[in-house]
């Protein structure tokens, strides 16, 4: 099944060493998902086209990518 890039916004923290930490997706309808926990950050391209900092996250017990690409945020999804 082919992905797709999802540009979303993302509440985050950054540290006083410049890391960044997401904490919440906002969807498009304005629904806020938190991220519960990050379960690895690291440089990787994406199947769905570009790359970035992966952060391979759980939210509400589910494990989605999430990346920070140029100063953007996008998900991988299954819709365009």
């Amino acid at each position: 099944m082919k992905l797709f890039k999802k540009y979303v916004k993302v509440i985050s923290l950054c540290d006083e060493d410049g890391n960044l930490t997401p904490g919440y997706i906002v969807w498009i309808n304005g629904q806020k998902y938190k991220i519960d926990k990050v379960l690895e950050s690291r440089q990787a391209a994406s199947p769905a086209g570009g790359c970035g900092i992966r952060y391979r996250c759980l939210i509400d017990g589910r494990e989605r990518n999430l990346f920070y690409e140029t100063n953007r945020w996008f998900v991988e999804t299954y819709r365009p």
